[in-house]
């Protein structure tokens, strides 16, 4: 149908923007392709989901991605926290789960005032919709979101999708411009298509435990960096189909493996051994390749981490901070090179010294000498830190169990500028959905 004129008033100004920056709408069809592939518009027209309460700053400017809609069939973490991160630019997500169960990380622990720590990081600003998808009914109402939604993102077992119907083949056929985003452990072909992963198991089969922990023992990393990873990339590309989609005016598939995520960022380790070099060595908490750089312990019990990065830091450590210039022409330590060879010879020299001061005498010492440090801090380091304090990075968020805390997320300038909404229960959102699409509860 043509463009309303109170819309076409307000979009005129962006389609001639638009025009200007691309092609040119020689003809009427490509103009109304513009005017639909603009997230306003379509909110307004084509599709009907409710957008009067559409997310805004506290400041009460448009957030990025108002306007576009995101249904995610999701549970754990890497497709969560995807979508909170768009939901935090300002993205209407409906997180669609099992009824009287719901996404199961919702069970993984009670810290959180009774909830799960996972849960309440990667689920604010949600609507939850509670569905069978095996009931007809439910199914429906699903098909009937997707109609009006800009985007569908699906961590489910492998295949599941495609067992309902689901799979981007199936649904550009009725929704062109949909962007389905689907993120699997190990990608939509290949020999480990259908298997299960998991977090740990995707960290082995990366070659991340082969260059973590200690001597001949690996270790995880103590987060979710494989899920992490996914959901890293999941976002970024579906920003990236949303701008495709408004010069083209067509969804896109995406398909994010954990593997793949992983791997890349295991690509300097992988270069390191590059024609069949040697690996390497397990370092614990410091580095592998680059000495001294890492934890060292001090007087009373402390601990500090810094690293050298270059001769000229190098020189900078021994006069000013070990009190020994002459250490930094030993034949042992002249590169770092050498240093890395001699690490536990050198290791005691400085820990000797250390022992002497306290880890605040320490690091005032290596600021002194401009030396990158930093404290060796646990969670309660964290939430009480004094730069996220300075800078006000922290505000409350609402859940069902009463206000948590939550940092505001990185790249806003304050909580002025972002969105941080409720954490969902199970199912909060079924009525005014329903009631939205015309269906009875």
């Amino acid at each position: 149908m043509p463009p309303p004129k109170a819309v076409l008033s307000v979009m005129i100004p962006r389609i001639t923007a638009f025009a200007r920056a691309h092609r040119p709408a020689t003809t009427s069809q490509q103009l109304q392709r513009c005017i639909e592939s603009l997230p306003r518009y379509r909110s307004v027209s084509r599709r009907t989901m409710a957008t009067s309460n559409a997310p805004k700053s506290s400041a009460g400017e448009p957030l990025p991605l108002e306007g576009i809609t995101v249904v995610s069939l999701e549970h754990a973490i890497a497709a969560p926290f995807c979508t909170r991160q768009l939901a935090d630019m300002g993205a209407r997500v409906i997180k669609i789960e099992r009824p009287g169960v719901g996404d199961f990380a919702r069970a993984y622990d009670t810290r959180v005032n009774g909830m799960a720590s996972h849960f309440v990081w990667a689920n604010r600003s949600k609507e939850s919709l509670a569905l069978d998808l095996k009931k007809p009914k439910d199914f429906d109402v699903l098909k009937r979101l997707l109609a009006k939604s800009d985007v569908l993102v699906q961590n489910l077992a492998p295949g599941a999708t495609e067992r309902l119907g689901l799979g981007y083949n199936t649904l550009r056929e009725t929704h062109p411009s949909l962007i389905v985003c689907d993120i699997s452990g190990y990608g939509s072909d290949g020999p480990y298509r259908d298997k299960k992963a998991y977090d740990l198991l995707v960290q082995s089969e990366a070659g991340f435990l082969s260059v973590t922990g200690n001597g001949p023992e690996p270790a995880k990393a103590g987060i979710s960096i494989a899920d992490i990873s996914a959901g890293m990339y999941a976002y970024s590309n579906i920003l990236a189909a949303i701008i495709k989609r408004g010069k083209t005016g067509r969804g896109a598939r995406i398909d994010i493996s954990m593997l793949e995520s992983m791997v890349e960022w295991m690509s300097f380790p992988m270069y390191y051994t590059y024609n069949d070099a040697p690996g390497l060595a397990r370092s614990g908490a410091a580095h592998a390749s680059i000495y001294p750089y890492g934890p060292f312990e001090t007087g009373g019990g402390g601990s500090v981490m810094f690293g050298v990065q270059n001769e000229r830091e190098w020189t900078n450590l021994c006069r000013d901070v070990l009190g020994d210039e002459a250490l930094a022409r030993d034949p042992r330590f002249v590169s770092n090179t050498l240093r890395v060879r001699h690490r536990d010879e050198l290791k005691a020299v400085i820990c000797r010294v250390f022992a002497r001061s306290s880890a605040e005498e320490v690091l005032a010492k290596l600021d002194g000498a401009a030396i990158a440090n930093a404290n060796v801090n646990d969670m309660q380091g964290v939430w009480n830190h004094p730069q996220l304090k300075a800078r006000a990075r922290w505000t409350d968020v609402e859940t069902p169990a009463g206000k948590i805390p939550a940092l505001i997320p990185p790249g806003f300038a304050s909580v002025r500028e972002s969105r941080m909404d409720r954490v969902p229960g199970l199912g909060e959102h079924n009525e005014s959905i329903f009631r939205e699409l015309g269906v009875e509860p």
